[in-house]
């Protein structure tokens, strides 16, 4: 666990959900670049994140939580609310089992499943946590390119699509009830990257991807508003 007594000119990131893929690629790239690192895992279970910490321990915290728990969202609040997050960035989502299935398919509580952690709860964590972040800190959210509404010429994935969506819709509605923030806000489209969400098929690793994630969310730091972005820091319409 990492001391609440921080040296000030460490930053310090907070990534929901990194006990595996992005999260965790997230989490090992900010350490490379010298930040502090608080991460939470879904679970009990040992993860390659406690391995990483066991090497790192001064400077990787690890929490418990499950972002479908609002009390376990409190509770985290409670936990680092002395700490100085510089980055909040909330990582953690799901897909449904049968993505060829359309919305009319779908069973209802695959869907409430997939809304639940995808939507809603992100949004939680950001409301939950968003006084934690420092005011010059930056809040992100990892979203999709299928998220967009503009860019659906194909369709397919139709309950991840909708879900991703949403939770566009609902940064923005978060972005313009705290219009006079000053801290940047972006909604990450990172591609389709070979993780075990992602598949094997996809055309990206995350070794290649990864640094850019990281390198466009810091560039957008002291830039106030929402962004949705790709990994290169291209716009991506809504």
């Amino acid at each position: 666990m990492i001391s609440n007594d921080q040296d000030a000119t460490t930053d310090t990131v907070l990534i929901i959900g990194a006990s595996r893929g992005l999260g965790y690629a997230m989490a090992t790239e900010f350490l490379k670049r010298g930040w502090r690192v608080i991460a939470t895992v879904r679970g009990p279970e040992r993860t390659l994140l406690h391995d990483l910490a066991d090497v790192h321990p001064d400077h990787i915290g690890i929490e418990q939580l499950d972002i479908t728990e609002p009390d376990q969202v409190a509770a985290l609040r409670e936990r680092v609310s002395r700490q100085c997050i510089d980055i909040l960035f909330v990582n953690a989502g799901t897909a449904n089992a049968n993505q060829d299935e359309t919305i009319a398919a779908v069973s209802t509580e695959e869907f409430i499943r997939v809304m639940v952690t995808n939507a809603l709860s992100p949004m939680r964590v950001v409301e939950g946590l968003q006084d934690c972040v420092a005011p010059m800190g930056l809040i992100g959210v990892m979203s999709s390119g299928q998220g967009s509404v503009g860019n659906n010429t194909k369709g397919g994935h139709e309950v991840y699509r909708g879900s991703k969506a949403a939770l566009n819709q609902y940064m923005r509605s978060y972005a313009a009830r705290h219009a006079s923030d000053s801290r940047p806000l972006v909604l990450m489209a990172p591609g389709w990257i070979r993780t075990g969400l992602g598949g094997p098929d996809a055309p990206y690793s995350m070794e290649e991807t990864v640094p850019q994630i990281v390198s466009t969310l810091l560039a957008q730091r002291g830039k106030p508003g929402l962004q949705y972005l790709d990994r290169e820091g291209q716009i991506v319409p809504w």
